[in-house]
């Protein structure tokens, strides 16, 4: 467990020790006595099992489900290490707002609340009024991390905290069930360095084609971050120092918003490989953070795969996305709310008169 005097404590509780032990096995119970082979229905029983635990509710429901799509500029991008313009991300967040990208049309396909947030892009959006757009940038992009620290101290608590405030208007709103996307132009990198500094990796292990690039910029990338974690000694000791080091705003934000949505029994969605980058950091920050995840997919960066292995996390798709924006939140949602309908409503052996297995 970490502990900064300025960052909220996040008292995040084991779900198992809120409940009965009577009552995790009512929640199999339930689930095993459906008209079916046990376990047939796999991740979704699963997944049925860890909403009703989290709720402790033998009917869960989904409420307001929300995606939070976190914007940020990094320095590092001078470095060189994407395929595209910083500038993109000013230009992303304009088309969510204008809803024109892929998390747009999903999430109007789903009915899930879309926010944007301002972590920290290199653009002025004081004149925007959207009611779904949120302000809150902690200043115009990082630093390039290779030449110093992406961030200050006071800059990533500040973004840890913005995050955690998101998120608790969110679940003020009425919302239990909050998924978490990002964007911007090198972020990838920045993702990449975090895993390598917690994980004891190299860069080439860590790094992958992100926007796209080629081989060429994939070693570009590797050798900033191995420039970064020797510069700064980074290792698993400190996950705050890592973040402070070579993370962003919105991985910060994010980072902050995970660990408040844990805190207040929300169910956490989490999207691809940055995503999953900021759902490293906070499991390094409170060991029980992971009891209330749900990662959605596996991207096809070549390090996720072992990303989610670290943390033990089996994702509902693999289908070859790598878009980020929450995009992977979006398209398993509707897996997530098959798993309660199965739970809530399909009929027990007694219920059917259909005889089980004993």
């Amino acid at each position: 467990m970490v502990h900064i005097k300025e960052i909220n404590v996040f008292d995040i509780i084991s779900p198992v020790d809120k409940v009965t032990s009577a009552f995790i096995s009512s929640i199999q119970d339930k689930i095993d006595m459906k008209t079916k082979p046990q376990g047939s229905l796999g991740l979704l029983e699963t997944v049925a099992f860890k909403v009703a635990l989290l709720q402790q509710s033998l009917m869960p429901k989904f409420v307001k489900p929300c995606v939070i799509v976190f914007a940020a500029d990094h320095g590092v991008a001078d470095q060189g290490v994407s395929l595209f313009p910083q500038v993109v991300t000013e230009q992303m967040v304009l088309n969510f707002l204008n809803n024109g990208a892929a998390i747009n049309c999903f999430s109007n396909q789903h009915n899930i609340e879309l926010k944007i947030v301002n972590a920290g892009v290199k653009a002025n959006f004081d004149n925007i009024t959207n009611a779904n757009f949120i302000n809150l940038p902690i200043a115009a992009g990082t630093h390039n991390f290779v030449e110093q620290a992406a961030m200050s101290k006071e800059q990533c608590i500040a973004a840890i905290n913005k995050g955690a405030e998101v998120v608790k208007a969110q679940f003020d709103q009425g919302c239990n069930v909050i998924g978490f996307g990002e964007m911007g132009i090198a972020n990838t990198t920045s993702a990449a360095a975090i895993m390598s500094a917690l994980l004891g990796l190299t860069g080439q292990e860590s790094a992958g084609k992100g926007s796209g690039v080629d081989d060429a910029t994939v070693l570009i990338k590797a050798k900033a971050i191995d420039t970064a974690i020797a510069k700064y000694k980074l290792d698993a000791s400190d996950p705050l120092i890592v973040l402070q080091s070579v993370g962003g705003f919105e991985i910060a934000m994010m980072v902050g918003g995970m660990l408040k949505a844990a805190e207040l029994s929300m169910l956490v969605l989490i999207d691809g490989f940055i995503a999953s980058s900021a759902a490293l950091v906070a499991s390094e920050m409170n060991e029980n953070f992971l009891h209330y995840t749900q990662f959605c997919h596996q991207s096809e960066e070549q390090a996720h795969k072992r990303l989610l292995a670290k943390m033990e996390a089996k994702p509902l798709l693999s289908i070859g996305m790598r878009l980020g924006e929450g995009s992977g939140v979006t398209v398993a949602y509707p897996l997530l709310v098959s798993a309660l309908t199965f739970l809530n409503e399909m009929a027990s052996f007694a219920d059917a008169g259909v005889s089980d297995s004993h």
